[in-house]
């Protein structure tokens, strides 16, 4: 009996584990995708996702390639929203129609919006393991696999209709895949030159790892046998030609006729950026997209780290950040996988495939304007949880007990927060209550729980005067919520209940700051909206 057992551990135990962490992976993703009213970025991108299927129009959200919003648009397939043709407002505008303005239901419209997007954070997780053990062996795929799936940042963007998560997740593909062409570099290349194609075609910020995933792909067929200079550099370019037909192919899906007329406030992008907008052999619209986000990069924008308001940005924002959001036993696993990578002479080679394109893309992202969250860095959870996985080859006694604690530490702080992932900050920083006071925007509240609000304020509130101030692409009035903006009276008149947004509060100025502070903090909703008492 006890040797049947022990087979059928052997055979069952790995992939009864494997579907246990996607399955309470799915049940976090699934319960924010239903509770959660739209975030700030979303209405934009459905809207846009609406039109392509509509009209095949690239007109709207062009800072963006469509291939994240082409699959968003397969899940509005089946909802199926109704959106008058020839809209020529503003993309803001078209997210807002679309969704309380058309006769739509916008729990449903959103629900099957989020889903495509959750089903390939579920694939990714499927890379992740798959990565992680051919490098480290079972042993090491699992704890990869939880850190993955219980990681409050790709459970929290993972079950949005945003782009984040898709692009990180295509980029780690392309470099399994490129993993895999050491062996078998004639199938294997060019699925990775696809994979960061479609991640390329989805957000723009990927660019700066295309050197460094073409530099892997010389090493791959290098490695692969031939050991000759001209083959490694084919296979390179067939990485890259692979890549720039994928963007091609995802522009050419919204329309095969590729129309385009380019918005009058593109701006004029100089120097070597400029020099190098032209000469991408990829389509205009792309192309007028990076002059976009250069524009965008230029712009004065508002950061709030650490209880402090400025206006720039700070290079050390985003590992200060990831510092605050990052499960502690992660950090401690991070640390020692990229460690481990390097130092054990069997992973080394390992190394630039797991390393470089991270590293790469967190330095690009540091000297961006934009501090607005770690959703700019989450492909860094999806990379260093296959380094963590490789912990377990370490010859340690220890290893493996001291691993196993960590992750279990990880689950209990990630569980810990359900449902409330999005606000999540680990325990040394006071937890997901905390955040706020740290942080703002996409780390704590992106506008996710105005849903929560309108029953909140029904529930204990009923019949009392409100007054917000809600920062959010929701519309207050379609949830039932009757309120006034107090930054448009005079102070005095300001009494009842005060409901703020936390980032609306952490960039509070001049009339807002004095309402807050003269108000008494009562109650709060989602670890992201909280309510005074005036």
């Amino acid at each position: 009996m006890r040797r049947r057992a022990t087979v059928w551990a052997r055979r069952w135990g790995v992939p009864v584990l494997v579907v246990l962490l996607l399955g309470q992976m799915t049940v976090a993703m699934v319960t924010a995708a239903l509770r959660q009213t739209p975030t700030i970025d979303e209405p934009v991108y459905v809207g846009t996702a609406a039109v392509y299927l509509d009209e095949h129009s690239l007109r709207f959200n062009p800072e963006h390639p469509p291939l994240g919003k082409l699959v968003i648009a397969t899940g509005l397939l089946v909802a199926d929203p109704h959106l008058e043709s020839g809209f020529d407002g503003g993309q803001t505008e078209l997210g807002r129609r679309l969704l309380y303005e058309s006769g739509n239901d916008p729990w449903r419209v959103m629900f099957w919006a989020r889903l495509p997007v959750i089903v390939l954070t579920l694939a990714f997780g499927l890379v992740v393991y798959a990565f992680a053990r051919e490098l480290a062996g079972r042993a090491g795929g699992l704890p990869a696999l939880a850190l993955y799936c219980l990681s409050p940042d790709v459970i929290a963007h993972g079950s949005l209709a945003t782009l984040d998560v898709p692009a990180a997740g295509l980029v780690l593909t392309s470099a399994w895949l490129l993993w895999r062409a050491r062996t078998r570099p004639r199938l294997y290349v060019p699925l990775a030159g696809g994979a960061f194609g479609a991640a390329l075609a989805t957000k723009m910020s990927v660019l700066p790892a295309l050197p460094v995933l073409v530099a892997v792909a010389a090493v791959s067929v290098w490695c692969a046998g031939s050991r000759r200079v001209a083959r490694a550099v084919a296979g390179a370019a067939v990485f890259a030609l692979t890549a720039c037909a994928a963007v091609w192919v995802a522009y050419l899906a919204v329309d095969p006729r590729l129309r385009w007329g380019p918005p009058q406030h593109i701006p004029a992008v100089g120097g070597l950026r400029g020099l190098a907008v032209q000469l991408l052999p990829l389509p205009e619209p792309f192309r007028d997209g990076m002059r976009l986000q250069f524009g965008l990069e230029n712009r004065p924008w508002q950061g709030f780290l650490f209880g402090k308001l400025y206006t720039g940005s700070l290079w050390y924002y985003l590992p200060a950040a990831l510092l605050v959001k990052t499960p502690l036993g992660a950090l401690a696993l991070w640390t020692a996988g990229a460690v481990t990578v390097v130092a054990l002479r069997p992973l080394r080679p390992a190394a630039p495939y797991l390393l470089a394109a991270p590293a790469v893309l967190l330095a690009a992202a540091m000297y961006g304007s934009r501090d607005f969250g770690t959703r700019y860095a989450v492909f860094l959870p999806m990379f260093l949880a296959v380094a963590a996985g490789c912990v377990v080859l370490v010859r340690w006694r220890w290893a493996p007990v001291v691993t196993g604690a960590l992750v279990a530490f990880v689950a209990v702080s990630s569980l810990r927060a359900f449902p409330f992932h999005l606000p999540y900050s680990n325990e040394a920083f006071g937890g997901p209550e905390r955040t706020r006071y740290r942080l703002h925007d996409s780390n704590v509240d992106w506008g996710q729980d105005l849903g929560r609000l309108a029953d909140r304020l029904d529930e204990r509130y009923r019949g009392e005067r409100i007054w917000l101030v809600y920062k959010g692409a929701g519309v207050p009035a379609y949830y039932g919520i009757d309120a006034r903006d107090p930054r448009r009276v005079p102070p005095d008149a300001v009494h009842g209940v005060l409901v703020v947004s936390d980032s609306a509060a952490a960039k509070a100025t001049g009339r807002l700051a004095e309402l807050v502070a003269g108000s008494r903090r009562i109650d709060q909703v989602g670890h992201s909206i909280t309510i005074y008492r005036r």
